[in-house]
């Protein structure tokens, strides 16, 4: 035991006790949230949640796998490597996620690719039978900050069908893969009240001896067989494999089994690719039947599987027949179909009882009944009055909630009503109640169409690979696979994560590619690692990304000790890791005099200051890097001048000499993209910005990064025009009247509030981004006289102010509405003055320096 001083709040505590509890916590967790999947989505948490974060950025095209497996790790409190490896196991099942690029191969065993080089989308199967966030339950991630699924709503038999292996603390689970039409024939079985069996089949195909099956429960096992056939007298072939296994399991396995004198065999190869074939030469001496049984009795060619079906249901392990499992998993279907039906039906209903109310409210012309009342409550009182004599054929009663949503009806959809409109509307909704009623009285044939369904459009291609019999014995004696920061020290020349008391540069992923340039001219692309040298006087590090062709960087270097000076643009797109690439020259001496990295093709100009000599007569010249054209890396050049250059100054910064970008944003996702998904925001160009605007009376203006997220409710998001103003009207609370105001905003990224009010029942009536707009007020009765309405060019009404101020008076009388008209405007496709870059590069340079240049030396030296 532990002997602590008995001073106070101190006790004895003894060892025993501590293990009991700290060990069963230790294994509750590692049984519940780790190892072993749940009996209704069939899947782990970790498979859960990459299948969660998979549907978060599910827009219809491929994503990549370090992608997703970032957004994982907001649910999963474990490694990117845990994370990859589990959503390559699954995507490798061929069922739920739709796969591009290499993957793996799981006849040979070959590893995927990285994760930065192959992508990944749902397949239409788990987008229709995997999720419905109206009917999961959700619970809060790990660190409380998001909200992730308890089981996915899963209605079909997955972990049936994908099989799945997990060792927990003190138990392990097994389920071998079933056949995706058997399985459905099953729960319709079930369904129908009749008997069904259900035995493995694998992906890698090969035979399967069940005899021992004993329906998946603890103690059962399989014999799973490689198919093995004789080509000629001295060759066998083995064109399936065994489950579990691959065929450089197999051929060690032959190998050994050889090495040993259990078998004999000349040689063998392996000529496997998207079909197994592993050839088996033999000698003239030996027969190829008992080799087969020689494979069979001492190599992997055969192997023995024991199931384990172990689940949680509920929060606790079950160990459960494959049987079991089958019908929980139909029943839980069922139930599923009959959630989501009484949430449609819910819908349908309540859509019929508002349009009815919204018929009675309009066709009684209710609405006129409170054009006089003064308080809120008495037009609630006044509206569920008119309504009473009409509502006997309603499904419910009326309720204050439907009141208010009938208040909330514009006059332009009052004015506009459509009786025969309506009617056919009704009719359209009564008749979807009425099947879906239907659906509810006959649930169980509901769920046999739909399996049935569900079978017809995704069972193409999925018959049984695996051939069921049973295996002779064969007597052995007769056959004898996250976040860093990134340091610099450039002086001594090394990079990485470890040099945290040398200069701190950014954050980067541990997959990420490091690019640095050094004085010397020389390049060179690495992997992120603890600590790399890579020479001495390091003149830039950044991230690398592949195929980056708007980062355009600048440069001027010198050749040799005393050599010409010359100046290019090139960007890099491909390198080899860890190699030198000479960019200025190989001549010995060679210097780096000027470099800039552009992230968006900037080009700046700069000043070059040349050494005092008696043969120039202007010792200073100027170089726009903009009249330069980009070319390739390994390029030499323009000639700057063959003379001693003393410094290069910046003269001013550039703007971006590419094409600008187009910016779509899709409101589904809230999300920027390129890929012209959503509304177009417009053209971008390195310095340009997105408006976003709060009903709260803020604005804040980011970058077009595609990375950037807007979570948060927005009522303006839109390309930022530094030189439009925006018009705010609001209603002060305090003062119990409407203002308008008209300002710019700072290009700052600070949030800036332009709400002059904090006044509780203030609020933003309009925010508008447009010139020559119109506001037309619609004023309240007051004491039973009607004003006539008044229209403003809002432009011409109040002119820019500061944001700050408080505005001008809109109008001291009761408002009812105000209706903003804004003219079109149209749309004129910004100039590309820089042509792109493909362009350029089979343009020469524009010839304006050869003469600036030719200018600073005397005739007789040009």
């Amino acid at each position: 035991m532990i002997e602590e001083n008995s001073h106070e709040g101190e006790s004895l505590k003894k060892v025993s006790g501590l293990y009991r509890d700290w060990f069963l916590d230790y294994a509750s967790y590692v049984i519940l949230d780790r190892a072993i999947p749940s009996v209704f989505d069939g899947l782990k948490p970790v498979q859960r949640r990459i299948m969660h974060s998979m549907r978060e950025l599910e827009d219809g095209r491929y994503n990549k796998v370090a992608n997703i497996v970032g957004n994982t790790m907001k649910y999963h409190p474990h490694g990117d490597a845990s994370i990859t490896d589990a959503m390559v196991g699954i995507g490798q099942k061929e069922l739920l996620i739709d796969m591009q690029g290499n993957w793996g191969n799981i006849y040979t065993g070959d590893s995927a690719a990285a994760a930065r080089y192959i992508e990944a989308r749902l397949t239409p199967f788990a987008l229709e039978v995997v999720f419905n966030p109206k009917t999961t339950d959700w619970t809060k991630s790990y660190d409380g900050r998001n909200n992730e699924p308890i089981d996915l709503p899963v209605k079909f038999p997955l972990l049936l069908a994908q099989g799945v292996e997990g060792i927990g603390v003190g138990l392990s689970t097994k389920i071998l893969p079933h056949n995706f039409h058997e399985l459905i024939n099953a729960s319709i079985a079930h369904l129908k009240g009749k008997k069904f069996e259900l035995f493995p089949d694998f992906l890698t195909a090969g035979m399967l001896d069940v005899s021992e099956y004993n329906d998946g429960h603890r103690g059962g096992k399989v014999r799973a067989r490689a198919r093995i056939s004789q080509v000629d007298k001295n060759t066998l072939m083995i064109s399936e494999l065994p489950f579990s296994k691959n065929t450089g399991d197999l051929i060690d396995s032959i190998i050994k089994a050889n090495e040993k004198g259990k078998i004999k065999i000349k040689k063998i190869e392996d000529n496997t690719s998207d079909k197994v074939e592993i050839l088996i030469y033999l000698h003239n001496d030996v027969s190829a039947d008992r080799t087969i049984d020689a494979l069979y009795a001492f190599t992997d060619c055969q192997v023995t599987i024991s199931p384990n079906a172990c689940v949680i249901v509920g929060d606790k392990p079950m160990f459960l027949t494959v049987s079991e499992i089958l019908r929980r998993n139909t029943e839980h279907t069922v139930s599923l179909l009959k959630k989501e039906l009484e949430i449609e039906l819910n819908e349908l209903q309540e859509n019929w009882h508002f349009s009815s109310l919204e018929r009675i409210f309009i066709e009684n012309r209710i609405y006129h009944d409170i054009e006089e009342v003064k308080s809120w409550e008495e037009v609630l009182k006044t509206i569920a009055k008119g309504l009473k004599p009409h509502t006997k054929h309603l499904l419910r009663a009326v309720t204050e909630e439907d009141i208010l949503k009938l208040t909330e009806i514009r006059i332009k959809r009052i004015s506009r009503f459509d009786l025969d409109k309506f009617k056919e509307n009704i009719a359209a909704l009564e008749g979807k109640i009425e099947q879906v009623k239907h659906h509810l009285a006959n649930l169980i044939t509901y769920a046999i169409d739909y399996y049935l369904t569900i079978q017809k459009k995704y069972g193409k291609d999925k018959e049984r690979k695996t051939e069921l019999r049973v295996f002779d014995t064969i007597d052995a004696t007769k056959v004898a696979v996250a976040n860093e920061k990134f340091y610099a020290n450039f002086e001594e020349g090394f990079i990485g994560t470890s040099l945290k008391k040398d200069q701190y540069l950014f954050d980067c992923s541990d997959i990420d590619d490091i690019i640095t340039f050094r004085k010397d001219g020389k390049m060179k692309v690495v992997k992120v690692e603890a600590k790399t040298f890579i020479g001495k006087d390091i003149q830039h590090v950044a991230i690398w990304k592949k195929n980056d062709k708007r980062t355009v960087y600048n440069m001027i270097y010198r050749e040799g000790t005393s050599g010409p000076v010359y100046m290019k643009r090139f960007s890099v797109t491909g390198v080899t890791r860890n190699t030198d690439y000479p960019l200025a020259s190989d001549a010995r001496g060679s210097e780096m005099l000027y470099f800039s990295a552009n992230p968006n093709g900037e080009a700046e100009s700069v000043t070059v200051l040349l050494k005092p000599n008696p043969r120039i007569r202007k010792n200073k010249m100027e170089i726009d890097f903009s009249e330069l054209a980009i070319k390739g890396r390994d390029s030499k050049g323009n000639l700057v001048t063959k003379y001693s250059v003393k410094k290069v100054d910046l003269k001013e910064e550039g703007v971006s000499t590419l094409a600008p970008r187009k910016i779509w944003f899709d409101e589904t996702v809230r999300r920027l993209n390129a890929d012209a998904r959503g509304t177009l925001l417009g053209t971008f160009r390195g310095d340009d910005k997105i408006l976003v605007v709060n009903s709260q009376g803020e604005a804040k203006l980011v970058t077009f990064d595609l990375g950037n997220r807007f979570d948060d409710e927005y009522i303006i998001l839109e390309k930022w025009r530094p030189s439009q103003p925006i018009t705010c009207i609001y209603y002060d609370g305090d003062k119990g009247i409407y203002f308008i105001k008209r300002f710019l905003l700072d290009n700052t990224p600070n949030i800036q509030s332009f709400m002059p009010s904090d006044h509780p029942k203030s609020f933003i009536e309009n925010v508008i981004v447009a010139n020559n707009g119109t506001a037309e007020i619609i004023f309240a009765k007051e004491k039973g006289k009607e004003k006539d309405p008044e229209t403003f060019n809002i432009d011409e009404f109040i002119s820019i102010k500061g944001i700050k101020a408080i505005g001008n008076q809109l109008t001291k009388s009761k408002v009812k509405v105000i209706n903003i008209t804004i003219p079109e405007i149209e749309e004129v496709e910004e100039e590309e003055e820089i042509i792109e870059e493909e362009v350029r590069l089979n343009n020469p340079i524009i010839d304006k320096d050869a003469g600036a240049i030719g200018d600073l030396f005397d005739e007789k030296d040009k």
